[in-house]
């Protein structure tokens, strides 16, 4: 099994439990990572969200979800961020069905709640190494997921239209485990990312 790099993890994150994940969380400091392998990559969203006017981020936050693209696109991988993330803009990552970019990386879109989080959470992934007819299964789960990650409560959109609750900061920024597995064997499958690129590197130097 092709070891894997996790980038900008919570201290307590579930990936530090999963064999053959390395983890970088705020103290190790994901950007000393050097690349190498692939990579499963979480970096701060609230300044890019759509929320990011109520957002207070330290100096140089917004450069690391940036520095997080730059190492899927370098070693193969993915980056997991917000449905409504501005990074997309800012970085030119292709939207949601729009093929591949220069750099052979695309986008495709699901709610957490199929991985098994108590709230929707619609989020994007940047993929960079693995066709898409080559992405781990994707669970499918119909109806509303019982819990909000917003400011408000809402009501569910089908019968009986009840109210959902409200989660804490801890639940909403926690990675379902089965997410957590599925991303990690997403970036397993990019391994051949850096195969490539270690083949046209040594093909490089030989013409040089």
């Amino acid at each position: 099994m092709d070891p894997v790099v996790v980038l900008f993890v919570r201290a307590d994150s579930i990936y530090k439990t999963l064999p053959g994940v390395e983890c970088y969380d705020a103290e190790r400091d994901a950007r000393t990572w050097p690349g190498g392998c692939p990579v499963v990559a979480h970096p701060p969203c609230r300044a890019w969200s759509a929320l990011a006017h109520l957002a207070k981020p330290a100096p140089g936050e917004m450069d690391l979800a940036r520095f997080a693209v730059r190492m899927v696109r370098e070693n193969g991988g993915v980056l997991e961020h917000p449905a409504s993330s501005r990074l997309w803009r800012d970085q030119t990552l292709p939207e949601p069905g729009a093929g591949k970019d220069a750099a052979g990386g695309w986008t495709m879109t699901a709610p957490q709640w199929w991985w098994g989080h108590r709230a929707d959470k619609p989020t994007r992934f940047y993929i960079c190494g693995c066709d898409p007819r080559d992405v781990p299964d994707v669970p499918f789960c119909l109806g509303d997921a019982p819990c909000v990650v917003t400011t408000s409560k809402r009501k569910c959109e089908t019968p009986p239209r009840e109210w959902r609750e409200r989660l804490g900061n801890r639940e909403k920024e926690a990675t379902p485990e089965r997410l957590a597995a599925w991303l990690v064997e997403l970036a397993q499958r990019c391994s051949k990312h850096n195969a490539k690129n270690d083949r046209l590197s040594t093909a490089g130097e030989r013409q040089a």
